[in-house]
């Protein structure tokens, strides 16, 4: 049971890129978003035949993401552009590190910067802010896993930052495992149904093949979530002494998972309680961009 849901977690590990379909799409929109009506600007002032050259620019260490979208962008505007990675993504990189060059008609690059840019720093924020969660455990059993607490249309991608900075990916939609939270207990209480039965009841309709998930409060509820049969026991914003507790109570029988509260100071205490996985909702809706500019060189 446990070893079967660690290897998933161990697969999602793999900074494997998002489908191009994928990627095309979620290009697509954005540039529609930002070219719906053209780029006046560059239009009324820059020669459409002008050529010369760009490099992308990180101005701040951090762990580098999103250069495939980046790439995509620069495509998708002007296919005669010639993109070249320098760092790949993964790549630690620090203030001045040129980590692409471009070649081509200026004009076009100008129409593809914002976009470009707003990929790279975004899932290079994330990817270098997963990297110290995963840094700040290393040495215990915890895995720093994400949430869905994502920006709605970038999940495929900001889940692949994570991936890249060494974190595993939780679920990546609401059909991907079940997880019976704090409303569906509620609402499962007001007919007499109660976290016992509930995991019970959810075992018993899901695929078998499926991970029942329940969020518990308590110890007590812990213990009510492990003797129902929960594979996961997710502790929500429960105090250090209390996760030690229910380390002791499951003795692996269950994965258990800490959420709620989760931050650079006190993962790594939250990891010494022996819990299997730290979900951090942080890393996609908190994460700092990354400084990267676009330098352009006319000629």
């Amino acid at each position: 049971m446990k070893s079967t849901y660690q290897e998933k977690l161990k697969a999602g590990s793999r900074m494997r890129p998002i489908e191009r379909k994928q990627l095309r799409r979620i290009v697509s929109e954005a540039l529609t978003e930002d070219l719906a009506n053209g780029d006046i600007t560059t239009n009324i002032l820059i020669q459409p035949d002008l050529e010369g050259k760009a490099a992308v620019l990180v101005k701040r260490d951090g762990v580098l993401a999103g250069m495939d979208a980046a790439k995509e962008v620069f495509r998708q505007v002007d296919p005669s552009l010639r993109f070249k990675a320098v760092v790949k993504d993964g790549g630690k990189v620090g203030k001045g590190k040129v980590v692409a060059t471009i070649e081509g008609k200026i004009a076009s690059m100008l129409k593809a910067e914002r976009t470009a840019l707003n990929f790279l720093q975004h899932l290079s924020g994330i990817a270098t802010e997963t990297a110290r969660y995963v840094e700040a455990v290393t040495g215990t059993k915890a895995v720093i896993t994400d949430t869905r607490k994502t920006i709605p249309g970038l999940r495929l991608l900001e889940k692949y930052a994570v991936r890249v900075g060494g974190g595993r990916n939780h679920r990546l939609n609401l059909g991907d495992g079940v997880l019976i939270k704090d409303n569906h207990l509620v609402v499962l209480r007001s007919y007499g149904v109660g976290l016992g039965e509930a995991v019970k009841k959810a075992r018993k309709r899901a695929p078998r093949t499926m991970k029942v998930e329940v969020e518990v409060e308590s110890v007590k509820q812990a213990r009510e979530a492990l003797s129902a049969g929960a594979d996961i026991i997710m502790l929500d914003n429960m105090k250090l002494q209390d996760m030690r507790r229910v380390v002791e109570l499951v003795q692996e029988r269950a994965l258990l998972e800490a959420s709620g509260g989760i931050t650079l100071d006190n993962v790594r205490s939250v990891a010494e309680t022996g819990v299997d996985l730290i979900s951090v909702g942080a890393l996609t809706h908190s994460a700092k961009a990354l400084d990267i500019s676009l330098e352009v060189e006319p000629g």
